[in-house]
C-alpha cells in the first residue's frame, strides 16, 4: 500500500500542495483528478523521487520513502505526460539500451524484451522501426513497455491519453485495465474522467493542491451521485443562470450553448419547483430531462465553481 500524510510542496511562497494525504490500496488502479494546474504533475514527480517535498512523509508497502529511496524505486515504474525516446534507435535497441543501464544480464533483457513488448503489441516489425517514426499512440504504448521493464510493483502514469486520439485512448486503457490481473498497482493521474471512471477502482479529486475527496469510486457514486437536470430553453441563458443562481434551491449550473445541467439541493423540490421557476422568467423551455449523474458531474460539482 501507498500512503502519504500530510504532503507539502512549496515553490518560493506558492505552495503547489498543500497538505495533502490519502492511501493507495495494493493491487488497484488508483484515479488522480484535478484541473491542469491543480498539482498533479507536482505529486507524481513527488512519489517518483524526481523532486523532493517540503513536508509530509511518504510509505510504501510500509517502508518509509524517504530512508529507502534507492531500494523502492527499483520497484517503481513510470510513464511521464509527455515521453520522450531516442528517436534514432528502434524499440529493441532502446529496450536494450534501458536493460544495460539496470544491470540486466543479456539474457535477462532479451526475455523481458520481447514480454513488454507483447504486452503492449509492439512486437516483430514495429519494435525494429525507428522510435521517431512511431505514432502518438505506439510512443505511449511504448512508454508503458518501458515503465513496465523492471517488473514493478507501483506503476505511476502521467494523464497517459492526454494527447491520444480515441482508437488510441481505448488502446491504453485497455492496456492498463489488464495490469489489474497481474496485481500491480496503478496510480493514474488525468483529468479525463472518462478514463478514469472506465478503469479506477479508488480516485482523489485534487483541487488547487488540496485534496477535495478520497474514496471507493462506487462509494463516491452512492454517496455524491443525484439526478441532473438537462434543459434546453428558447432565450438568453446568461440571465437565467443569474436568476437561478439566486434561488436557495439551486446548487450549480453548468451552460453549454442554449442547454443548462442544473444541479439542485433537493431532488423532490426540484422536481416542484424547477420548470416553474424557469418558465416565470418568461423563457421557453424547448426540451426537459432528468439523468442520472455520472463522474464528470461530481466533479463539476465540487471542483467548478
Amino acid at each position: 500500500m501507498l500512503k502519504i500524510k500530510n504532503l507539502t510542496k512549496k515553490y518560493g511562497t506558492f505552495e503547489v500542495l498543500k497538505d495533502i494525504s490519502f492511501k493507495v490500496p495494493s493491487g488497484s488502479i488508483y484515479g488522480f483528478l484535478g484541473k491542469n494546474g491543480a498539482g498533479k504533475t507536482t505529486t507524481m514527480n513527488i512519489l517518483t523521487g524526481l523532486i523532493n517535498c517540503n513536508s509530509g512523509n511518504i510509505s510504501i508497502d510500509g517502508k518509509d520513502f524517504s530512508t529507502n529511496k534507492r531500494q523502492i524505486l527499483k520497484t517503481i515504474g513510470y510513464l511521464p505526460q509527455t515521453p520522450v525516446f531516442y528517436g534514432f534507435m528502434t524499440g529493441y535497441e532502446y529496450l536494450k539500451f534501458i536493460g544495460n543501464l539496470s544491470g540486466m544480464s543479456p539474457k535477462e533483457i532479451s526475455v523481458r524484451t520481447d514480454e513488454v513488448l507483447e504486452k503492449v503489441d509492439l512486437k516483430s516489425d514495429a519494435a525494429r522501426r525507428r522510435l521517431s517514426g512511431y505514432s502518438g499512440g505506439m510512443k505511449q504504448r511504448f512508454g508503458l513497455a518501458t515503465a513496465l521493464f523492471n517488473h514493478p510493483k507501483i506503476l505511476f502514469l502521467d494523464e497517459p491519453t492526454a494527447s491520444l486520439d480515441p482508437e488510441g485512448r481505448m488502446e491504453v486503457l485497455e492496456l492498463i485495465e489488464n495490469l489489474r490481473v497481474e496485481g500491480i498497482t496503478v496510480f493514474l493521474s488525468s483529468h479525463i474522467l472518462n478514463d478514469i471512471e472506465r478503469v479506477c477502482s479508488e480516485v482523489s479529486i485534487l483541487d488547487q493542491g488540496k485534496i477535495l475527496v478520497s474514496s471507493n469510486l462506487k462509494e463516491l457514486e452512492k454517496k455524491y451521485i443525484q439526478p441532473i437536470f438537462d434543459i434546453e430553453v428558447d432565450g438568453d441563458v446568461t440571465s437565467l443562470k443569474e436568476v437561478l443562481m439566486d434561488h436557495p434551491l439551486i446548487e450549480n449550473i453548468k451552460v453549454n450553448q442554449n442547454k443548462l445541467s442544473i444541479y439542485v439541493k433537493d431532488i423532490v423540490e426540484g422536481k416542484k419547483q424547477l420548470l416553474k421557476l424557469i418558465l416565470s422568467t418568461n423563457n421557453t423551455v424547448l426540451s426537459y430531462n432528468i439523468r442520472k449523474s455520472n463522474l464528470e458531474d461530481i466533479f463539476m460539482r465540487m471542483v467548478i465553481k
